[in-house]
């Protein structure tokens, strides 16, 4: 069953005992930050670190953060700091700085799907760091159902987390409200991965250098930037229509048959070419309709067209006494109607 206790004033001394007691017996504790409630549990005991990820609903792929009480545990915990984001941990420890280090691969922890890495943070409350001090690295993530909003006072906690909690210690609101800002410094240069109770600009008036994700956006568009010269061979693209433009040049032919005029008069003779451009064919009938009478199948194509023909320019060609015409115009004429229609 849980118990409460006082974490505020003098008589600190049951609240002590009841809160170690449970992180040694693997069990979890709620205690104040200066951000918010934090749910505790002892960073060596892979039991306790597991109960704690069930408590909140979280996988171990969200490993939790380790508090420490003193900026000197950094690097019994922590390996290959460099020398700026050793700074960042000297200007604001205690207080809302979170970072992100690489792990000293000694250490006998599991505090889950963690890549060889480590969180560390040094609260600024005064007697969360003693009870720190007491007990040693504490895995602490915010007292909170994953999704849900941070606790900002004990009972928020225990309202969420109920009997999965050993012990909550009130230490009245928190007056933070906002989680820590976290800073990776596995990499060359710091790098901000949650803005928090930290500005950007208070981390960079301490090292100048520190990168955000948005800062690093447009290096990773430079790729995207240079899809515009990689769109240089789209741009050659009306290079290769050149070909395209060339098409015309090989439809010369086509247009060198209207020119020879007496090849055209072959094509009635092949049908393919009378099938495939029967639009541009008509134009070369009417100007060597007189040779094309004689073949059936021009007159086989323009049946209905012919009749009526024979019909209207009969008695015309009779009174221009051209009776050998009368067969030839009107193939013409109906053929033109045909384009103007």
């Amino acid at each position: 069953m849980s118990e409460r206790f006082d974490f505020t004033g003098d008589e600190l001394a049951p609240a002590y005992r009841a809160a170690v007691d449970a992180i040694e017996a693997g069990d979890l504790v709620v205690l104040p930050t200066d951000t918010v409630y934090g749910l505790a549990a002892d960073a060596f005991k892979a039991d306790a670190v597991q109960r704690l990820l069930d408590a909140k609903g979280r996988g171990r792929d969200m490993p939790p953060p380790v508090l420490i009480s003193v900026v000197e545990s950094l690097d019994a915990l922590a390996t290959d700091i460099p020398d700026d984001g050793r700074k960042l941990c000297e200007e604001f420890w205690p207080g809302p700085l979170t970072v992100i280090c690489h792990a000293q691969t000694s250490l006998m922890w599991d505090l889950g799907e963690t890549q060889g890495t480590v969180a560390l943070r040094v609260p600024d409350h005064e007697n969360t760091r003693e009870l720190l001090s007491r007990t040693g690295p504490l895995a602490v993530s915010s007292a909170n159902k994953s999704g849900q909003p941070a606790a900002l006072d004990v009972y928020d906690a225990e309202e969420q987390l109920g009997e999965s909690v050993a012990v909550y210690l009130d230490g009245g609101e928190a007056t933070g409200g906002q989680p820590s800002t976290i800073v990776d410094l596995t990499g060359d240069t710091p790098r901000v991965v949650r803005v928090g109770a930290l500005s950007v600009d208070q981390l960079r008036a301490v090292v100048p250098d520190v990168a955000t994700e948005t800062d690093e956006k447009p290096a990773a568009e430079t790729p995207t930037e240079d899809k515009p010269a990689d769109e240089t061979p789209a741009e050659d693209k009306p290079a290769d229509e050149t070909p395209a433009e060339d098409k015309p040049a090989d439809e010369k032919p086509a247009d060198e048959k209207p020119a020879d005029e007496k090849p055209a008069d072959e094509k009635p003779a092949d049908e393919k070419l009378a099938e495939e451009k029967p639009a541009e064919d008509k134009p070369l009938v009417d100007e060597s309709a007189e040779d094309k009478p004689a073949e059936d199948k021009l007159a086989e194509d323009k049946p209905a067209e012919d009749k009526p023909a024979d019909v209207e320019p009969t008695a015309e060609a009779v009174v221009a006494s051209k009776e050998d015409d009368t067969k030839t115009d009107p193939d013409v004429r109906p053929a033109d109607r045909g384009h103007d229609s």
